[in-house]
């Protein structure tokens, strides 16, 4: 039995709670949050019986094999270094840190830990995602020229944490746009990333990070990809995640999912097509998967997909684009994996 704790108990916690519940080799044994009142609520709804204030009264109460890190993002890389280093696993919510020089530090403590960590880019862990990587990959659209990709939340935006820079770090990009970044990262075969451009502000409210943004990145393999990202857009072209992919023998799309050839003018109707209309049921099944795979891999003891070292890739792109969007220029970044 794999005893989890979870550190948080807002939404993200709870959708991870959800998520073990479900899952026979998971038990819920520890809560962790700063709030009395909800960190009692959390625990009653769930059944939990170890409830702690901090991250280090757990450690040192002991008898947990693994932690999921669902706060603010400035405390992920002290919270997580600070469980692997006392041998426990880490499942640790995007974005991975405030920046790429606190995702490097994670980094570094993961390939000195015994213990494992994976970073939470969840639309990994939805079918259409890996189809979309397999057909791609094996050339079924042709060589990938460029992608166009979406994370925005159309007449909706957060508060409270998620708009305050000193918590954040950044808005949208770093809530929504990460996703998109990852995704199309993973159907590309995870390249790393060569150069990035991007224009980010705030237009839709009054918030002390990003709400809008688009960013162009120049992958190690030739391919460009386009990002858009926001909050309380008037429209959204697409889900979280949804991408299209030019290539020069066809057209795929990711949410709504479809590959056609041109040649053919063939439509691939094999692959797997997430019930974008019922988003609540495709994101509850792709937390549970995420899941098992995390236990799986601790298991087994193979490395977590994605582990930090992706999740530090994505970090890079993120700094790059508020680089480039505050100065108004190209980012190079070095060929760092």
């Amino acid at each position: 039995m794999m005893r989890l704790a979870l550190l948080g108990t807002g939404t993200i916690a709870h959708a991870h709670a959800v998520a073990a519940q479900s899952i026979a080799s998971c038990e819920l044994a520890a809560v962790v949050n700063h709030r009395p009142g909800s960190l009692t609520r959390f625990a009653a709804e769930f059944g939990i019986p170890r409830q702690y204030a901090t991250l280090r009264a757990l450690i040192a109460d002991g008898g947990i094999d693994a932690l999921i890190v669902g706060t603010p993002n400035a405390l992920h890389a002290e919270q997580s270094i600070t469980a692997l280093n006392a041998g426990i696993h880490v499942l640790l919510e995007k974005p991975m840190a405030l920046n790429a020089t606190e995702a490097r530090a994670i980094l570094a403590a993961s390939e000195s830990s015994a213990a494992l960590l994976q970073v939470a880019h969840c639309l990994r862990f939805i079918p259409d995602l890996a189809a979309l990587r397999e057909r791609i990959g094996t050339g079924a659209i042709g060589e990938v020229v460029r992608t166009h990709g979406y994370g925005i939340h159309a007449n909706w935006g957060p508060g409270g944490w998620f708009t305050q820079r000193e918590l954040a770090g950044g808005g949208a990009l770093v809530d929504m746009g990460v996703h998109a970044i990852d995704a199309v990262r993973h159907v590309l075969g995870d390249p790393a990333p060569r150069s990035v451009i991007a224009r980010i502000g705030s237009y839709y409210g009054d918030y002390d990070v990003d709400d809008t943004g688009l960013i162009v990145v120049e992958w190690a393999n030739g391919v460009f990809s386009t990002v858009e990202f926001g909050w309380n857009q008037p429209h959204a072209e697409g889900v979280v995640g949804s991408t299209h992919f030019y290539g020069r023998e066809g057209y795929a799309r990711l949410f709504p999912t479809w590959l056609t050839q041109s040649e053919t003018e063939d439509t691939d109707s094999t692959l797997p097509a997430a019930n974008i209309a019922d988003l609540d049921a495709v994101f509850a099944e792709m937390y549970r998967e995420q899941l098992r795979h995390f236990v799986a891999c601790i298991d087994s003891g193979s490395q977590p997909m994605p582990g930090a070292r992706e999740g530090y890739q994505v970090m890079r792109i993120v700094d790059a684009a508020y680089e480039s969007s505050r100065w108004g220029r190209i980012i190079h970044l070095e060929d760092e994996r």
